[in-house]
């Protein structure tokens, strides 16, 4: 078996300025995605360190993971030092590495997010929180209530006035035969 190292527990700050994108990272971010983890350092901190190699001819830290997270520090909020944990590869391993922890990520399950939203509904949450604090869409939101078959998670959702409308047509036509 492998020895299985862990540069984590070696999280030190370096100073923002010294930090430097790397380029190859084919890693982009939507801006809802952005906003949510700019809410998430807001309300959380940093909870995970930015992955880099320090290359010491320039005497910077380039990313190797977390450069969204270096990023929304650079966009937002101009933290004078950022935690770092250094790994010291080669840039094919580098390049390596950063494709693993992208695609390591993995997504959410639907039904499991239909769960928690529900979940939070049932905790007091309305749609525009979990909107917000989640980084969802309203549509995706009610989606996800609905795969649930849940009613109460409808409970305090107002629904468009076209129903209104279309209730009221349909009755006026069924009175006219």
């Amino acid at each position: 078996m492998k020895k299985i190292e862990f540069p984590v527990m070696n999280v030190k700050m370096v100073p923002a300025e010294k930090i430097v994108a790397n380029d190859y990272n084919p890693n982009r971010m939507a801006s809802p995605e952005l906003k949510l983890l700019k809410i998430s350092i807001e309300e959380d901190g940093y909870t995970q360190p930015i992955v880099v190699y320090y290359d010491k001819d320039w005497d910077v830290y380039e990313v190797v993971d977390g450069f969204h997270r270096y990023l929304v520090n650079k966009l937002y909020f101009s933290c004078p030092y950022l935690p770092v944990t250094v790994i010291d590869k080669p840039i094919d391993q580098r390049i390596a590495s950063t494709i693993r922890h992208n695609r390591a990520r993995g997504t959410h399950q639907i039904l499991d997010m239909s769960n928690i939203v529900c979940s939070l509904i049932q905790k007091g949450w309305d749609d525009e929180k979990i909107c917000t604090y989640l980084g969802m869409e309203l549509d995706e939101v009610i989606r996800l209530k609905q795969i649930s078959g849940l009613k109460e998670a409808f409970a305090d959702h107002v629904f468009s006035k076209s129903w209104d409308e279309f209730e009221r047509r349909l009755q006026e036509e069924e009175e006219k035969r």
